[in-house]
């Protein structure tokens, strides 16, 4: 079932006017923090520090005093060339997210419609939100894999932006290039297509979507592809996100922004990340690998876990999710738990693995018959 959100609530506890929905809306909870004992598993950040270079790199930008370059046009220039496009067809952002916002922002306003599936990245339902729209949650299928069909039935007249997260956070499976392929057939052509791939550097599926094969057919100009420097490349502290499509629609999330939201360090980082990117990935590949072993030996403990992608691992704890998370907490392990849903493991050092299993292996026999995270037979 479809669900549109939208509703209006009082909020008399304010000093001045607040728009309802917003006054209704909760703010972003950041994963928890951990303490100096405790693993930190909640917020999917690279276990690795940033490369010796990258530090140097930085460390070098020493001009406080003065602005950054709003346009960030060395980075716009060097992802423009990787991606076959002019610098006019990539936007640098303080993080995808606000890229993110800025795209819906650009596009849907009241009585707008913004759609999403759901479960995935808890910061969608309040881009629609605040900027007026409705939210449109289309339930995940079988598996926790975005249920495109779904999705491509459920476009209105109102629909003016459509996110597809690939692989989805926080369960992890991949939407393939043939199904991507086939829903933006379906898709009318004046509606945007945000294919979010904050994690497609852990992607080791050969059928994956990947947006440079996208953005390469040129057949589909409505589609605008997000990465982030944060996950894979380690630059979480420094906040830079970029998209990559037409450039007017670019222009359009520009006009949006908030002015010199990117640092001169954050963008010093990235230029000097890309350098030594073949380092980098190598660290990927470490994490892609400790992720998978992770997924199997979770999965032999008895839990159902949905094909992992990302640099995270879902646990479809349900109605236990709270109690759950509370256990991994205790042994210092700080994980991210969505109430009633379930909970996402970020993959950290490799020193946290054995214990993860071993709270995970302890709580999983406590589950009841034919619980969704139940694996055993």
């Amino acid at each position: 079932m479809v669900r549109r959100l939208g509703g209006v609530t009082d909020a008399p506890d304010f000093p001045v006017r607040v728009r309802p929905e917003v006054a209704a809306l909760p703010p972003y909870k950041q994963g928890k923090q951990a303490g100096a004992e405790a693993f930190k598993l909640s917020s999917n950040e690279n276990p690795f520090d940033p490369l010796p270079g990258v530090l140097g790199r930085v460390q070098a930008a020493t001009a406080l005093n003065r602005y950054p370059d709003a346009t960030a046009a060395r980075l716009r220039e060097r992802l423009g060339e990787r991606y076959g496009v002019g610098a006019d067809g990539v936007h640098i952002g303080a993080g995808s997210v606000s890229i993110l916002a800025q795209l819906v922002q650009a596009t849907a306003g009241p009585g707008d419609e913004v759609m999403y599936a759901w479960r995935s990245f808890e910061a969608y339902p309040w881009l629609a939100v605040v900027a007026g729209a409705n939210a449109v949650q289309v339930p995940l299928a079988a598996g926790a894999r975005h249920d495109l069909d779904a999705m491509a039935a459920a476009v209105t007249d109102r629909t003016r932006a459509i996110i597809v997260c690939s692989p989805n956070n926080p369960t992890g499976p991949i939407v393939t290039q043939a199904e991507f392929d086939a829903f933006i057939a379906e898709v009318p052509s004046d509606i945007l297509v945000i294919l979010d791939e904050a994690y497609a550097e852990f992607v080791t599926d050969p059928d994956a979507v990947h947006g440079e094969t996208v953005l390469a057919s040129g057949a589909h100009p409505n589609v605008v592809v997000l990465r982030t420097f944060s996950k894979a490349y380690g630059l979480a502290g420094l906040r830079v996100g970029y998209a990559v499509g037409h450039p007017r629609i670019l222009d359009a999330a520009r006009s949006t922004a908030i002015p010199l939201s990117v640092t001169a360090f954050g963008e010093e980082a990235a230029l000097a990340s890309l350098e030594v990117e073949e380092e980098l990935l190598e660290r990927v590949g470490v994490i892609a690998d400790r992720r998978d072993r992770l997924a199997a030996a979770l999965r032999e403990a008895g839990w159902d876990v949905p094909v992992a992608q990302g640099n995270f691992v879902w646990l479809p704890a349900g109605d236990e999710t709270l109690a759950i998370a509370g256990a991994f907490e205790e042994a210092g392990l700080i994980v991210r738990p969505f109430a009633g849903d379930g909970i996402r493991i970020s993959v950290g050092e490799e020193e946290s693995v054995d214990k993860v299993l071993r709270i995970a292996a302890s709580v999983v026999k406590d589950l009841p018959e034919g619980h969704a995270g139940r694996g055993l037979a």
